[in-house]
């Protein structure tokens, strides 16, 4: 399968601090190539370098044939963006910010007009494209954005928290729209999300820790990765529990949102005998399959949603340092 983006021994530094350290990966033209990582972990600036927003350090990116550092026109040309903070202006209508944006990228005129109504109806906004996009709901807002990433025909759209806030039938209704748009497009989908069930949808997803690459595989592959059944308990002391588990058991259990909890095979005989002989308050005992949330946490030791010092820090810092004379972008 012929790879839209090639990304090769990827390094950007800020100063001395490194925010992507030697990252490869490739993605193929027509997937959905799902990109997670917890705060700090260089997410944000492997898009912003991908999208030529940034300059690389170091290494190579491809993107539609086209060197990335090099060429970025015409990159540009080939992409579309939904930023997760809004870009729209909501004072004028729906159908003048998608006027804006063809001629941002030179579309004819009377092309642009064809595919504005194309691109409104098939995110179901035709009808309401005259009144201010101040009027519009955070859904129907979304729908635009998406619609007005797809106005230049990008062959790649990145999405970055395409639902970021939205209620869970809403997030169901664009995404919907997303996968019905990349299958009459042939678009190439990369994603980034803090919802779980939405990294499902991606065909393979790329998880970075700390600058690197850690996993990448299918979800179902990287699903796996857990071993076995998820239990989680809730007690009224956690690290005796912990320390039981680990005595008695061999496990180690970890802290989550939930309570502690633990991988184990054959989850419904073990419940139990851990239940009959366990001494540490047990409030209530559960059982799952693993889901990528625990695959994350696995990798990490943490939670997607956990907040860190994120990459934001090393971008201040490293804008302080030039500031008072420091060095620059290697």
């Amino acid at each position: 399968m012929t790879s839209i983006i090639e990304v090769e021994h990827l390094v950007k530094k800020f100063g001395d601090l490194v925010a992507v350290d030697d990252v490869s990966f490739d993605v193929a033209e027509g997937e959905i190539f799902g990109f997670l990582g917890p705060n700090g972990a260089g997410k944000t600036t492997t898009i912003n370098i991908l999208s030529t927003l940034m300059r690389p350090t170091k290494g190579k990116v491809t993107l539609c044939g086209h060197n990335v550092a090099r060429r970025p026109n015409e990159v540009r040309r080939c992409i579309g963006m939904v930023f997760q903070d809004p870009s729209l202006d909501i004072k004028l209508t729906a159908l003048q910010n998608m006027q804006f944006h063809t001629g941002v990228y030179s579309v004819p005129r009377d092309v642009a007009k064809e595919r504005i109504r194309t691109v409104l109806e098939m995110v179901d906004l035709w009808e309401r494209r005259n009144d201010t996009v101040q009027t519009y709901s955070g859904g129907m807002r979304r729908r635009l954005e998406i619609g007005r990433g797809l106005l230049h025909y990008p062959k790649v759209l990145f999405l970055d928290e395409p639902t970021l806030g939205l209620d869970p039938q809403t997030r169901f209704h664009i995404w919907n729209y997303i996968l019905d748009l990349r299958k009459r497009l042939n678009i190439t989908v990369f994603l980034t999300t803090h919802y779980m069930d939405e990294a499902n949808v991606a065909d393979r997803i790329a998880v970075i820790d700390h600058g690197k690459i850690i996993a990448l595989d299918t979800p179902d592959a990287l699903k796996r990765m857990v071993g076995g059944d998820v239990i989680t308990l809730k007690t009224d002391n956690p690290e005796a529990a912990v320390a039981e588990l680990k005595e008695k058991h061999n496990i180690e259990a970890q802290h989550g949102s939930e309570g502690i909890f633990f991988e184990v095979q054959n989850g419904e005989e073990f419940i139990p005998t851990l239940v009959k002989n366990f001494r540490s308050g047990l409030y209530s005992i559960s059982m799952r399959r693993p889901t990528l949330d625990d695959v994350f946490i696995k990798l990490t030791g943490r939670e997607i949603r956990e907040e860190g010092g994120g990459e934001a820090v090393l971008m201040r810092a490293w804008a302080q340092r030039q500031a008072s004379g420091g060095r620059g972008f290697h």
